[in-house]
């Protein structure tokens, strides 16, 4: 009796006092993308920080360090990270040692890396060192630098790369932040994307810290014989001591790029916006790593007439960096939305017909891609399909100058206005998350067309292969005037002199020489190489389109072939020497292209290397 009576006032006083059992804590569960280039499995315990202590030995080549990760676990019995030609030393899971597995190697995306973790599990922390075959390093050694004193390393994270450097769960819609202790030989300065010093410390140690989360493709680091110099309180240039004086002349205008794209799309996100200029080995023209870019010298023209891409790499602030492409087949969301943003910056700090003239180069560009693809259609749409494929064949002008197209399109259909509302809302709404192409067009549809009852052929931009009959027409009152001499000097009623004489910009020069027809009368194109001596151009771009053009006419004069095979030693701007080396294969001089290549394979990274290799058929 007495126990009824204990249970009946229990449950009176439950009833009375709505008393109910404590509810189990309950993470939410995160919605990742399907990534075909990354083995992690996000939805089921992703990374979330990273502690990176690493050290760079130069002797050996390689660093050795420990990558710690705060982690959420969702339904894992495992954490799943990416490497790739590493050596995975030891894993722990909060500081107790636990045994790992490394899955099957594949060719492209490395491997997996599968850590056993519990429901509780906070830290994984990794153990490694990296190898002669990781493709993310470059160690230069000091002939291989602007100084020739000491030697140099630069890391390249994009597309999937930075598992060969770092262990990792490499798919661009895990977003992190980070901190990380270096330590280098004392004689060089280590910067990173990230909060960066501005000299040497005594010791070669440095910290750094990167407080907004990124994707994993852009965490960087360059080690090297390095200063800096202000050019804005938030602006500024490291390079080498016999450069920095050329690069800070040449990117004097950060500062005003930096306040023309505030203006159009709102608040940079990221504090500082520096640029380290690298060795020439470095592939590409630039890399948009936040807080620090990464940008060849190739770019020091010493007339700032190829700092636009100073500009698109700023853009990438907001299109790449802020709202990132989910996976790699949403890659034009990244490029195509800066190149267009690129444009803008351009229009606002030089006008409008300036900004016409590079979108009339990519134009062009746009159009001699699809023809290459003329036999893969599937290749000319705006969201691929990579699977099984290294992300880096989507990495071309479509993505590019066909997202651009697009956004131009679309801008001329809306009305300019109701465009910059949409994008800067765009960005503001989605910032520091990743992007799906069908959830862009979603949002697009929903904020843009449908408000203003607009009807845009989106599916047949993005799904469909070539360029919409809707595309814009892009004019360039100044690349007239070039056709118009360009027709004469062709006709002979103006002489080669005539045309050097024209006070031509270098987009204007790089346009007449791109389009100097295939036939000629017989010594027309070496009188103009005596007159304008083209083959011992400085600007590496106007070098690089005439030695394309060199060849394309067996013009062997003026020492062309010797000046075009230093150029190939001494640039590893992928851009540049494949458009070479394709042009060498392209008119039977596959051996001369081989013979360079030999000797000149060393100077380049491996993401030109692995280019270079498919492209002459060198295994």
């Amino acid at each position: 009796m007495k126990l009824l009576k204990n249970t009946a006032l229990f449950l009176l006083i439950c009833l009375l006092s709505s008393c109910e059992q404590p509810e189990k804590e309950t993470k939410e569960m995160p919605t990742y993308a399907t990534d075909t280039h990354s083995y992690a499995k996000p939805n089921e315990a992703v990374a979330k920080h990273l502690q990176l202590d690493i050290d760079v030995n130069f002797d050996k080549k390689i660093i050795t360090g420990t990558a710690t990760y705060t982690i959420e676990n969702y339904a894992g019995t495992a954490i799943v990270f990416d490497v790739k030609n590493l050596k995975i030393q030891k894993a722990t899971v909060d500081g107790n040692e636990v045994q790992f597995t490394l899955g099957a190697n594949d060719a492209v995306l490395g491997q997996s890396l599968s850590i056993p973790i519990a429901t509780d599990s906070k830290e994984v922390a990794i153990t490694y060192e990296t190898t002669d075959k990781t493709e993310a390093l470059q160690f230069l050694n000091p002939q291989q630098t602007a100084d020739k004193e000491f030697p140099f390393l630069l890391t390249q994270g994009q597309a999937i790369l930075t598992r060969t450097w770092i262990p990792i769960q490499d798919s661009p819609q895990i977003r992190l932040t980070y901190n990380a202790t270096v330590q280098v030989p004392k004689e060089l300065l280590a910067i990173m994307s990230a909060e960066n010093p501005k000299e040497k410390s005594e010791n070669g140690q440095y910290s750094f810290k990167m407080k907004q989360p990124i994707s994993p493709y852009l965490i960087a680091l360059a080690v090297g014989d390095l200063v800096y110099k202000e050019i804005s309180p938030r602006t500024g240039v490291y390079a080498e001591k016999s450069m920095i004086e050329k690069v800070h002349y040449e990117f004097a205008d950060m500062e005003k790029m930096v306040n023309a794209a505030e203006s159009l799309y709102g608040t940079y996100a990221w504090d500082q916006f520096d640029v380290v200029v690298l060795p020439p080995s470095f592939p590409f023209g630039g890399m948009e790593n936040p807080r620090l870019t990464f940008a060849t010298p190739t770019v020091i023209a010493g007339d700032r007439s190829l700092t636009s891409l100073i500009a698109h790499e700023l853009a990438h602030s907001w299109s790449g960096n802020l709202v990132t492409n989910a996976t790699w087949n949403d890659f034009w969301l990244n490029e195509g939305f800066t190149v267009y943003f690129e444009m803008r910056i351009m229009e606002a700090l030089y006008g409008k017909e300036y900004a016409n003239m590079l979108a009339s180069i990519g134009r062009q560009d746009l159009s001699d891609e699809i023809k290459n693809f003329r036999n893969q259609p599937e290749a000319t749409h705006l969201k691929l399909d990579l699977k099984g494929k290294n992300p880096d064949d989507g990495m071309n002008s479509i993505a590019y100058d066909k997202g651009y197209l697009f956004l131009r399109t679309l801008e001329e259909t809306v009305g300019r206005a109701k465009m910059d509302a949409f994008l800067k809302e765009y960005f503001n709404t989605h910032a520091f998350s990743t992007m799906t192409t069908e959830k862009f067009i979603t949002y697009l549809n929903a904020e843009l067309l449908q408000k203003n009852n607009i009807d845009f052929n989106v599916d047949t931009w993005v799904y469909k292969a070539g360029i919409p009959g809707n595309a814009a027409k892009i004019k360039s009152d100044k690349f007239k005037e070039v056709d118009n001499v360009l027709s004469d000097w062709q006709y002979k009623t103006i002489t080669a002199s005539n045309v050097c004489e024209q006070d031509w910009n270098i987009q204007q020069k790089i346009h007449f020489i791109r389009n100097i027809p295939e036939k000629l009368y017989d010594g027309l194109f070496e009188k103009l190489d005596e007159a304008c001596d083209f083959s011992n151009a400085s600007n590496s771009y106007i070098a690089m389109v005439w030695f394309e053009q060199a060849i394309n006419h067996d013009y062997h004069g003026n020492n062309v072939d010797q000046r075009m095979e230093d150029f190939l030693m001494t640039v590893g701007r992928r851009w540049y020497v494949s458009t070479i080396y394709k042009a060498l294969k392209r008119n039977n001089r596959l051996e001369d292209a081989k013979r360079i290549y030999e000797k000149a394979r060393p100077n380049y990274h491996s993401v030109t290397v692995n280019t270079i290799d498919e492209m002459l058929g060198i295994n």
